[in-house]
């Protein structure tokens, strides 16, 4: 068979001068990219890298990057970009963790190398303290495709998790699985804003697009005023955002400003969020909104359509369940159940396991199923409904964290606000958001709980005013610093 990057050569070369990257007001045609990524798989097997090794990047949102990723694969190594936690210790321990047969760097990224790496280190571009330049070693090399050593039993990618606990995990794919995963219908005429770290499911994006003939937009990071000039600017088809940024984006001043009639879809990924925020969403960005679950461990798992957001339950599911992917419910007793429990999926994107993670992938991976972490149940329509972490559920009765996200998402003071258990202290944070020059109003928010699910509930809840609700560099809301602030505010609820 085929891989993926062969498939991404073939359309590239057809395309020739046809305009596929574009990042900061300037173009990438289909024969620059290609050629560039062929010069880089020179340099890397010129560097003794091939099938089996793992290139590891902290790579910026540019051209550049996929065409050092690209190269790696075209020379048959896997590929891992990695995710930059804001701790120096986080990402030592990642990229230990990892164990790179080469770790690049650039310019813009050069700040997250930790100070002592066992692998050798290349930079793109000019790096102070590193010699070997990449990309100088692709200077003049012959920029016509090799022929590509990838074969579908070989490393590919290595994914990270969000790592909103820790050391992120990095799911490991060979390339049968990853060709799988990226595969897709021909839409040339698509136009792919690339606003999140490529480290995540934005590189996934990014395959599909050109795979598909499509056109990549790069911008180096989500801002919610850069997304909207983008859009109209570009003529931006389709766009991808974890809910946090969704909720940013529909509540900013300059949706109403911009021609966003460009959109066909607007897709956000989630575990889940309150159906008044949802709704919003759609009210204030038009009939694009879409909803997908799913984790990098396994891809998009379900997903509801625009169209399909045409009902009020609608907006507390997280849609159908996708073709070719299997889902079932594990109860507490450990037994299996039809309808509901702790999800558990089987897809045909679904990682090998992780890497250098005998522990966690013991635990997660069991008998060819992966075990999500989530609770969940099928409705009356055999949509999934993500209700929520199995350890953030367990105790809590009939009320549930999106519960009473919602009960305080519905108050006039609080634009935004998320809920994280804290078991240690016996309490649940609720990190309230209030909007633009407002305060939120903490006794609204404890009489709203208290009167919607009662005062033993409302008794084990901490409201936390935030000006911004912490998030991780992923852009989700950062669990660990919610409850770090909770517990240095130590306020009752």
């Amino acid at each position: 068979m085929d891989t993926y990057v062969q498939d991404l050569v073939t359309v590239l070369q057809r395309d020739g001068r046809r305009p596929v990257l574009r990042h900061a007001g300037t173009d990438t045609t289909a024969s620059e990219l290609v050629a560039a990524a062929s010069r880089h798989a020179r340099a890397l097997g010129s560097l003794g890298i091939g099938p089996g090794d793992l290139v590891a990047l902290f790579a910026p949102n540019r051209p550049e990057a996929l065409a050092v990723r690209y190269g790696a694969h075209l020379a048959g190594a896997g590929c891992m970009l990695l995710p930059a936690p804001p701790d120096l210790d986080r990402r030592t321990r990642l990229v230990a963790q990892v164990d790179p047969r080469l770790l690049v760097v650039f310019p813009e990224t050069a700040g997250l190398l930790p100070d002592d790496v066992a692998a050798p280190v290349a930079a793109v571009g000019a790096v102070p303290g590193i010699p070997l330049r990449l990309d100088a070693l692709a200077a003049g090399l012959d920029d016509r495709p090799p022929p590509c050593r990838a074969r579908p039993a070989d490393l590919a990618v290595v994914v990270p998790s969000g790592g909103t606990t820790g050391v992120p995990k990095g799911s490991r794919r060979d390339f049968a699985t990853y060709t799988a995963m990226v595969a897709g219908p021909a839409r040339p005429d698509r136009r792919q804003l690339a606003n999140g770290s490529l480290a995540h499911l934005t590189q996934v994006l990014v395959d599909q697009t050109l795979l598909g003939g499509g056109t990549v937009v790069l911008q180096d990071h989500y801002d919610a005023a850069a997304t909207l000039a983008a859009v109209e600017g570009e003529r931006v088809t389709d766009l991808f955002l974890v809910e946090p940024q969704l909720f940013d984006l529909m509540d900013s001043p300059g949706v109403t400003h911009h021609d966003l009639g460009s959109l066909r879809t607007l897709t956000h990924v989630g575990a889940l969020a309150p159906p008044v925020l949802r709704a919003r969403a759609r009210a204030r960005l038009g009939p694009v909104v879409a909803h997908t679950y799913g984790a990098s461990e396994v891809g998009i798992v379900s997903a509801l359509s625009p169209a399909e957001h045409d009902r009020p339950s609608r907006f507390s599911c997280a849609g159908h369940v996708l073709p070719g992917v299997q889902v079932r419910f594990r109860r507490p007793d450990g037994t299996t159940d039809p309808r509901a429990g702790a999800v558990e999926v089987r897809s045909p994107g679904m990682a090998e396991g992780y890497r250098n993670r005998s522990d966690a992938e013991a635990a997660a991976f069991v008998d060819g199923w992966y075990r999500t972490g989530d609770l969940g149940c099928l409705d009356d329509e055999g949509m999934l409904r993500v209700l929520g972490r199995v350890t953030d559920t367990a105790g809590s009765g009939t009320v549930l964290p999106v519960d009473l996200q919602e009960t305080v998402c519905h108050l006039p003071s609080v634009r935004y606000a998320v809920v994280v258990p804290d078991a240690g202290r016996g309490v649940r944070v609720v990190a309230a958001e209030a909007w633009p020059g407002g305060e939120v109003d903490v006794a609204s928010c404890r009489a709203a709980v208290t009167a919607v699910h009662g005062r033993e509930v409302a008794a084990s809840v901490q409201v936390l005013p935030v000006d911004r609700v912490p998030l991780t560099e992923q852009g989700k809301p950062d669990r660990a610093a919610v409850r770090a602030a909770a517990a240095v505010a130590g306020v009752p609820a």
